[in-house]
Parts: structure tokens; sequence; C-alpha cells
């Protein structure tokens, strides 16, 4: 009788600890590599990645946020360059690709404080 072979996924703690170390390193490259308009805060909010380590979704959030389709225009016309320097500085193998997706949480949770200060002035 042959005995059944059980297969892992992949070990619950590695997707956390990839998204960190892709959130890390993109955000250091960000701050020293790309030239942002005057004015204009982008802050990489959050990163996941895909079970099978195929993709990174990158959350950004800008400030102003009128501004998110341009800087996101920004992003991935140069997203190339960026996939290539976060494939040098990263020493694990594969490497997901990056994708940058506009933060919808933060403008929540902007909507809602704005409804907090409309409650508090009644």
């Amino acid at each position: 009788m042959k005995k059944a072979i059980f297969y892992r996924p992949i070990m619950s703690k590695r997707i956390p600890r990839v998204n960190s170390l892709i959130r890390n390193e993109l955000s250091r490259i960000l701050l020293k590599e790309v030239d942002f308009p005057q004015g204009i805060l982008v802050t990489l909010t959050r990163v996941e990645t895909s079970s099978d380590l195929q993709e990174s979704k990158v959350y950004i959030s800008v400030l102003p946020s009128g501004k998110t389709k341009e800087i996101l225009k920004i992003l991935n016309k140069i997203i190339y360059g960026l996939q290539k320097t976060l494939n040098q500085r990263l020493k694990m193998r594969p490497i997901p690709r990056i994708k940058f997706v506009k933060e919808e949480k933060t403008n929540e949770a902007e909507r809602i404080e704005e409804l907090l200060e409309v409650l508090k002035k009644e």
C-alpha cells in the first residue's frame, strides 16, 4: 500500500514576510530614486502578494488625492526600472512582479474623518 503524499502550501509566515520585504525595499527605492512633482506626498501603504508569489499589488496613497492618477501614470511609466532595481536588491526567488494600485481605504478614512468633523460642528 502506497502512502499518500501531502503537499504543504507555502508557509503561512512567508507571504507576510515577503510583503514586508517588498514594501521596505520599494519604499527606499521610491524615496531615493523617483522625483515626484513638488507638493505631492506619495505613501506606500501596503503590499499584497499572491500565494504563488507571482504578483504583488503595491497600494499607494497620494496627497492631495486629486493627483493620484498623475502619480500612478508616473509610476507605471518607470515600473520596469523599479522592478529591475527591486530584483537586484532582493535575495529571494521568485520575485513577484509589482503592480501599483490606488489605496481606497485611506480615501474611506478621509471621508469618515470629514463626516465626524461635520457632526462635531453641529
